[in-house]
């Protein structure tokens, strides 16, 4: 009888993969639903395509590497890797592009390395990093203004349309810059009064942004009740954040305030469902504090001085360089040892 040979981890659960990743695409779904409602069909037609392009990637090379195809597919893993794809991507972005990202993700930044456990790098933001570096274009400008679903903004069939065939159709009217791209670009021109009164903004904090960011956030949240995270990632990455926000951005005539830096763009997603990934971020708990304030500290420093508007692909893939030193000088303390005693030995010590 052959036996099945795996790659790291190891580590028993109750809980066994497969059920961690519906976890974690059970909880990405309020954030895909508000990014539904408030921009139109683009990104659940991105999920869709992502989450099918992904899996039938991963088929592929497994069938390639003579693995056992049904076996590994049935972790979920691929499926979130699509997933996390979907929801970053532009909503219009060409099914192309999209495509080129989870191809990169599932077989050079996962498979190549041998799997599951294997990979040192997120493999979802090195496809986003990818496609972003060279398709600068279709990344920036495919963003879809907010306009509430059936008030509005595209229907299902002009979203598809421009996704799978590059139909210009009346959709170029409703694409529009981030907030954060829209505000990095016009603040050294304008005062923030008069770049806050674009309509990219609305009446709120991003217009239809903060309530993305919110649903992520909340599903977040559940994880770390279930217990699937830990909440040291997400605290340090947003701790990072506004750390670096109060020191440096409190003129909001020359920085972003901190309120976009948290409601706008992808902060909650990154912070919660891309930066925790198990096997490409810190182990320890000490580890992950360090590890998510370094990707924070990353996010604002490319913001603020950087080209990009929003820099949590790249914040996570440069934390992800640093995973090996975090983790030799941050190991957990092994199972039955207590913690080192710290200062100056006591009378009852020996």
């Amino acid at each position: 009888m052959a036996l099945v040979q795996q790659s790291s981890p190891h580590a028993h659960n109750a809980r066994p993969t497969s059920r961690v990743m519906l976890w974690v695409i059970i909880a990405a779904l309020p954030g895909l639903l508000a990014q539904t409602v408030f921009f139109g069909w683009g990104n659940l037609i991105n999920v869709v395509w992502c989450i099918v392009v992904a899996l039938a990637s991963e088929a592929a090379f497994l069938k390639l590497r003579g693995k056992p195809v049904a076996f590994f597919l049935k972790d979920n893993t691929a499926a979130v890797t699509g997933l996390l794809l979907g929801l970053s991507l532009p909503q219009f972005a060409p099914w192309w592009v999209s495509t080129i990202a989870v191809i990169t993700a599932i077989i050079i930044a996962k498979q190549l390395y041998g799997g599951l456990g294997s990979n040192p790098f997120n493999p979802a933001m090195v496809g986003y990093a990818l496609v972003l570096i060279s398709f600068p274009v279709a990344m920036t400008t495919n963003w879809a203004e907010a306009a509430m679903l059936f008030q509005g903004a595209p229907g299902f069939g002009e979203t598809l349309a421009r996704i799978f065939s590059g139909s210009q159709t009346a959709i170029d009217g409703w694409t529009m810059a981030t907030p954060l791209d829209e505000y990095k670009h016009k603040i050294g021109s304008h005062t923030a009064a008069e770049v806050l009164n674009h309509p990219t903004f609305g009446e709120g904090i991003a217009r239809g942004w903060e309530w993305v960011n919110a649903a992520f956030l909340a599903g977040g949240l559940l994880l770390v009740f279930l217990r699937i995270i830990t909440w040291h990632i997400p605290a340090g990455f947003l701790g990072g954040l506004v750390v670096m926000s109060l020191a440096f951005g409190a003129n909001p005539d020359q920085y972003a305030p901190l309120s976009l830096h948290l409601l706008a763009g992808g902060t909650m997603l990154g912070a919660f469902f891309i930066a925790t990934d198990p096997v490409s971020a810190a182990t320890s708990h000490h580890g992950k504090l360090i590890y998510g304030a370094g990707i924070g500290v990353l996010i604002y420093v490319i913001r603020s001085w950087g080209n990009y508007p929003d820099a949590v692909a790249f914040g996570v893939l440069l934390m992800n360089f640093a995973v090996p030193f975090i983790d030799y000088y941050t190991p957990p303390r092994a199972y039955g040892h207590h913690k080192a005693r710290r200062g100056l030995p006591g009378k009852n010590q020996g």
